[in-house]
């Protein structure tokens, strides 16, 4: 059941290209002149949007891609940095609260998220790539972590937290620190993408994992995915027990009778996420 209030969803994002086919939506920058470079709006509507999608009842996952040669090149220098030297400190504190919260909203939503990393990816982008799920780039990708080089902490948007968990701290100092470029194929050495596929390949592949993850057992991968982000600052016996009473929901699923069922009639299980 989705409890719905007075507000509406949205139906058309302004700033970026939001298609939807059968409980897989994929959000796509459309700025490719610059890189898919973000805009205030642009961050505002991604913000907004993570915070709404489970709340629609209709989506499963979600794949991010970006037009042209590249996935997102951060924030575009003229229409926001060159912006933000004019703010005084409240203002500059609200955007750093917004762009947080597009990183927060997309870790807290329990719908999986696949980046589909088409090319650059950097600053903002390279951010936000860290906090999909999963990470599918071409061979000719390279994540840059760029805060640094313009004078700004390694730390930004949850970073220096996300980072760290994925390839570990030596690894996640040296790429905030120095903000050197991390090839796709070191980046799935490292951890910080799942694999490399050919260009033409790219939203197939990811296409095809987001129908996965929207055609199984929907409410184990949301609790998968939700308990991995919780447990991170958890106390062992504490992420012990979180998982202990999740698991005991889950056992009374629709999802797990089924699994049950046609495990006895030798059938692949037909999940309906309840």
């Amino acid at each position: 059941m989705t409890f719905r209030a007075s507000a509406r969803f949205t139906d058309d994002w302004e700033h970026f290209d939001f298609s939807f086919d059968d409980r897989v939506a994929t959000i796509t920058f459309q700025r490719p002149a610059k890189l898919n470079a973000l805009t205030f709006d642009i961050y505002a509507d991604l913000r907004d949007l993570f915070r709404e999608a489970p709340l629609r009842g209709d989506i499963d996952a979600i794949v991010i891609t970006g037009e042209g040669r590249g996935f997102c090149s951060g924030g575009d220098v003229d229409e926001i940095i060159g912006e933000l030297v004019k703010f005084d400190p409240k203002q500059l504190l609200e955007f750093t609260h917004m762009t947080g919260a597009v990183i927060q909203n997309m870790r807290e939503c329990p719908i999986p998220i696949i980046a589909a990393i088409n090319g650059t990816v950097a600053g903002a982008g390279a951010v936000i790539a860290l906090a999909s799920d999963f990470r599918i780039c071409v061979p000719h990708a390279k994540f840059r972590f760029l805060f640094t080089n313009v004078g700004l902490s390694g730390g930004d948007m949850g970073s220096a937290y996300l980072l760290p968990r994925l390839v570990g701290q030596g690894r996640a100092t040296e790429i905030l620190m120095l903000g050197d470029a991390v090839t796709a194929d070191d980046a799935v050495r490292i951890g910080l993408a799942n694999r490399v596929v050919a260009p033409e390949a790219l939203l197939e592949e990811s296409t095809a994992l987001a129908r996965r993850l929207a055609d199984g057992p929907r409410l184990a991968y949301q609790a998968t995915k939700l308990l991995i982000s919780r447990e991170a600052d958890m106390s062992l016996p504490a992420a012990i027990e979180l998982e202990a009473m999740t698991q005991a929901l889950l056992m009374r699923t629709d999802d797990h009778a089924e699994f049950h069922r046609a495990f006895g009639a030798s059938e692949a299980p037909n999940w309906t996420g309840r």
